[in-house]
């Protein structure tokens, strides 16, 4: 590893190459997975809940064995293997003009769009942190944020698969102070998840509904763990306005009913990013601007 990070750091162009090309191919494993996961999720819950009431397992139209892995990527509406050459990242939807090669069928544009977005946020950290050790898990740590947010935007879940084990991997990485001081980092961890569950329980209190999910709990809790308690306000703050912004927007386009819940784990992992690379400007601005310090 020393050896590649000596090599990486003296051409920046092959870090960065290296970097894009690799998250591409992981850009489309995450359509996989953004699309997988809550289904498997689905399957799972329904076989717990049948065991339980001791009825049979409600069919689904996947087939019997389905994960992350198998079956092989094929079209939805066809069924047609796609094969792995005519499975290029980006490329390969160009080339087919956004359509199946055997049916013609349209192909998401969302598919181009998580790898394009797999890449450059990938390269905007390898720009921002360069070829040091603290990269590596910030670079999984990316991935996993764009699963988390666009399977949140999907079907409002924020899968604990995901979530609970890079928090784990944040306390992890702050042993040796590396974003911050271990003790920094768990008070991030208890405190993120303990301020929005008490405002999760404030407003259930007050309306009797529920504002939130607790998967909002644990992912605010993981970038606290990453990056510390001096990271929770600026991230809700960011959280906050961004939702606030979108939300309205939609209600005023009518494009969201009034009292239609909306994801906030999307906004969330926003305000994370938005610390990870401004972190101390944000900070200071708002010690500045808001405290008047």
């Amino acid at each position: 590893m020393t050896m590649w990070l000596e090599l990486f750091a003296q051409h920046s162009w092959l870090f960065w190459l290296v970097v894009i090309t690799t998250s591409l191919i992981v850009g489309s494993f995450l359509n996989v997975v953004i699309h997988r996961l809550p289904i498997m999720m689905e399957r799972q819950w329904l076989q717990e809940c049948a065991e339980g009431l001791e009825v049979s397992v409600p069919k689904d139209p996947w087939p019997t064995k389905y994960n992350l892995l198998v079956p092989g990527s094929n079209c939805p509406k066809c069924q047609t293997a796609i094969p792995a050459w005519r499975n290029i990242p980006i490329l390969s939807y160009v080339l087919q003009a956004g359509k199946c090669h055997h049916c013609s069928a349209p192909i998401s544009i969302r598919y181009p769009l998580i790898e394009l977005t797999t890449a450059l946020l990938c390269l905007a950290i390898a720009i921002k942190l360069g070829p040091v050790d603290l990269f590596w898990p910030t670079w999984l740590l990316a991935f996993a944020l764009i699963a988390l947010a666009a399977i949140d935007f999907d079907k409002m879940l924020l899968p604990d698969a995901i979530t609970l084990p890079l928090l784990w991997l944040g306390l992890l990485i702050n042993i040796d102070a590396g974003f911050v001081a271990l003790t920094d980092a768990v008070y991030g961890a208890v405190f993120g998840y303990l301020s929005l569950w008490s405002i999760f329980q404030g407003f259930k209190l007050l309306t009797g509904k529920e504002g939130m999910g607790y998967g909002d709990f644990k992912l605010l809790a993981l970038f606290g763990a990453w990056f510390g308690w001096q990271a929770l306000l600026p991230i809700i703050l960011i959280s906050s306005i961004g939702g606030a912004v979108v939300g309205i927007a939609l209600t005023a386009t009518k494009q969201l009913g009034a009292g239609k819940p909306m994801p906030f784990g999307p906004w969330i992992i926003l305000g994370g990013l938005g610390y990870l690379f401004f972190g101390p400007e944000l900070v200071n601005w708002y010690l500045h601007t808001m405290v008047g310090l």
